[in-house]
């Protein structure tokens, strides 16, 4: 999924010659912290409600304020993985997309993002999750499926990150079509891959629907 099927058309960008209260307003009607600023079609920045909370003079012009993320912006087409990281790089809640002109098109949410993942196969499919450690030199996916694959099952997802602790270490984050993953560890431990973390789906909508609704608290959105 890319960044142009997930735009949201809902949420008004401000005018420079907008209101501190006006916009306030808006973020409290949306119910967001932060609204994206154009100038003649040009994505400016984002002006976040705690800018405008801090300064005595609530009435002041948007261009009055201070903005942030001035370059939190992806085009059309980038991958909604990216939209994510982007986000996160600049610490805020929503992305800027602007076409092949530099023209603004709408914003992304977070919250947009978190929804278009939860409605991809690697969510939906049954199955479980394992998170593996090791060092960086034995990092191989294909070898790692490969083993998996002989015990009949298959990847459905990963992920890499890097161990916060220790830069020579990475944690592996696998969906796997199979709820028991008994002989997959026996199989992955035999050839020294350390097993961290294992959660078992056990097929119950409202288990999922609990986990989603967790995952929204801990972004605050």
């Amino acid at each position: 999924m890319i960044a142009a099927e997930l735009t949201n058309q809902m949420i008004p960008p401000l005018k420079l010659s907008d209101s501190g209260s006006k916009a306030l307003d808006w973020m409290e009607e949306l119910r967001t912290s932060e609204l994206p600023v154009v100038k003649e079609g040009k994505f400016l920045g984002l002006l976040s409600e705690d800018i405008i909370l801090e300064t005595d003079a609530k009435d002041l012009p948007v261009a009055s304020y201070p903005l942030i993320a001035t370059a939190c912006k992806v085009q059309t087409g980038t991958h909604y993985y990216d939209v994510i990281k982007v986000a996160t790089d600049h610490h805020v809640k929503m992305v800027a997309v602007v076409d092949e002109t530099d023209t603004y098109q709408g914003v992304i949410t977070v919250q947009d993002t978190v929804t278009a993942f939860s409605q991809t196969m690697a969510v939906q499919s049954p199955g479980a999750i394992l998170v593996l450690s090791m060092p960086v030199i034995d990092y191989s996916l294909a070898t790692i499926s490969r083993l998996i694959e002989e015990n009949n099952a298959k990847i459905v997802s990963a992920s890499v990150t890097e161990d916060p602790l220790d830069s020579s270490l990475v944690k592996l984050t696998l969906k796997i079509n199979q709820t028991d993953l008994t002989r997959i560890i026996a199989t992955l431990e035999r050839f020294e891959y350390r097993v961290i973390g294992r959660f078992q789906d056990t097929g119950s909508d409202e288990r999922q629907d609990d986990r989603f609704g967790l995952l929204m608290k801990y972004l605050n959105i």
